[in-house]
């Protein structure tokens, strides 16, 4: 079966689900998830794992994520980006670089963060945004957050530019409403583009209109390996005896320190995921076939 991750530039207006979908219609793979979605109003990149590939698709859901966000002040929206209803308006205040560095400074580093009614969690067992739409709106509980880099890009009154690199789970919706209430104009989210996830970047995306164009085995071809995923985890190499261990699923003794994930490699190939105890013993958390 045919496997691999696509790195895809997802257009504006388009859901993550249905990008997926036009996708594996290109490629002719019908197991097959994304990793991390992105709302309508957002662009850039997407991973798309396709076959065996899905196995390593939770890793890169609790990925680092890094974006390009516009932000409008003055204006707060009810989802928190320019597809809402206007709430409420403010006059936005005269504003140093200095002053907008002072309030970007408070949101570095870890932060407790509530999510926006306008997101894919459930309450219940009903999505926050189905809820929203409703007029319906429920109490979130705060969520440890980090941002490890959130830099002003530009700034032209009321509009500004940032760069940000955050962990799973970061709202960037939610980061433009709190740093406009922080300034004291409020604001929305008016355009995001998301350019790194995980080992990932957006330069070596694809689009979904180059991807239409392909033939079948061009296509494919841009698929990467599972592995590639990992990069930031450590290998283990197994020689024969111990690599058909593994394949049976069982664990194996090897010289290597505690570790969880690790990518276990035997006979010059990609076998899965695993883990080291402190017992020495790697055992298999998903063996790639």
């Amino acid at each position: 079966m045919q496997s691999g991750i696509l790195l895809l530039d997802k257009p504006l207006g388009l859901t993550s689900n249905a990008a997926l979908t036009r996708a594996k219609r290109v490629l002719g793979i019908r197991k097959a998830g994304h990793t991390g979605a992105l709302d309508p109003l957002a662009t850039g990149l997407l991973p798309l794992c396709f076959g065996e590939a899905t196995k390593v698709s939770a890793f890169l859901l609790d990925a680092d994520k890094g974006y390009l966000a516009e932000l409008e002040l003055g204006a707060e929206t009810a989802s928190g980006d320019a597809e809402g209803e206007i709430l409420a308006r403010s006059d936005v205040p005269v504003l140093s670089v200095q002053d907008i560095e002072h309030v970007l400074d408070g949101f570095r580093g870890e932060i407790d963060q509530v999510p926006p009614m306008y997101s894919a969690l459930k309450h219940k067992g009903r999505r926050l945004h189905e809820l929203a739409r409703a007029g319906i709106e429920v109490e979130r509980k705060p969520r440890r957050v980090t941002i490890d880099e959130l830099q002003l890009m530009r700034f032209d009154s009321p509009r500004m530019a940032l760069r940000v690199r955050c962990s799973k789970g970061t709202y960037i919706r939610s980061l433009a409403m709190d740093i406009g209430q922080a300034l004291g104009c409020g604001a929305h989210l008016t355009a995001l583009r998301r350019d790194r996830s995980g080992p990932f970047r957006l330069e070596d995306a694809i689009t979904l209109e180059r991807l239409e164009e392909m033939e079948l085995d061009a296509a494919r071809a841009l698929l990467l390996p599972a592995d590639r995923a990992l990069v930031a985890h450590p290998e283990v190499h197994l020689d024969s005896p111990r690599t058909a261990d593994i394949r049976q699923g069982r664990a194996v003794t090897v010289d290597a320190a505690q570790a969880d994930p690790v990518r276990i490699y035997g006979e010059g190939r990609f076998l899965g995921i695993g883990r080291i105890g402190d017992d020495g013993l790697l055992r298999v958390r998903r063996l790639f076939h």
